[in-house]
């Protein structure tokens, strides 16, 4: 009886870390929030628990022999389908490998619990907020973020100056595409270009030099 109340507070803990995590991706509008990090916490400790004690009965014949560590190692490759879930790969930019990472290192978290480390599993609770919060403020202006800018224009004209504005000290371009579009006679021009940013500026910055041209319909900023 004592036995089952530790395995169930194992769990409770490990999801509880799990949604700690998750809270703060969920906070960032990142792709997996706290109920795929608790989830991921909690069935990661639930198979280990499975993985020391869900055995113990036929260990005790004299003929057989089991690895202990195998069902619990095979988290660490099955959560990569779900980490892959997260990265997403558009127009040269790679988004959502630190979610990624972040769900991997859960799963270690629920691994950690589920083994019965709890000062083990809360550090590296507190370890991977820090990762994910404290270091990004702490090297923001040091890194260059990119962006992907969507915009529509009548005025093939004002894509050079367009493309001038953002070529500058603070942002460079580093893809660009163009598609014509004709709609009863008339051509508009439909863009998408990749712009990093070499200062911590948001997305609330550029929209803004966007909308000094009159003639350019923002899409979307992301």
């Amino acid at each position: 009886m004592m036995l089952d109340f530790d395995f169930v507070l194992r769990l409770l803990v490990a999801g509880i870390l799990g949604a700690v995590i998750g809270l703060d991706r969920e906070y960032r509008a990142k792709e997996a929030g706290y109920r795929t990090h608790f989830l991921v916490s909690l069935g990661s400790a639930l198979i280990m628990i499975v993985s020391q004690y869900g055995f113990q009965e036929i260990i005790k014949e004299s003929s057989v022999t089991l690895d202990p560590s195998r069902v619990a190692a095979q988290v660490v490759s099955g959560i990569g389908f779900i980490g892959a879930g997260t990265i997403i790969f558009q127009k040269q930019i790679v988004r959502g490998l630190t979610t990624a990472a972040g769900l991997w290192a859960t799963a270690g978290i629920g691994l950690a619990i589920g083994s019965g480390m709890y000062v083990l599993g809360i550090a590296s609770t507190i370890l991977t907020l820090i990762g994910l919060e404290a270091l990004s403020l702490v090297f923001k202006r040091v890194g260059m973020r990119s962006y992907v800018i969507s915009f529509s224009t009548e005025n093939k004209e004002i894509l050079k100056q367009v493309t001038d504005k953002l070529n500058t000290k603070t942002y460079s371009i580093v893809s660009y595409q163009v598609e014509q579009q004709i709609y009863k006679g008339n051509a508009s021009y439909l863009v998408s270009m990749v712009v990093k940013s070499k200062k911590s500026y948001d997305e609330g910055h550029l929209l803004a030099l966007m909308q000094e041209f009159p003639d350019v319909l923002v899409n979307s900023i992301e």
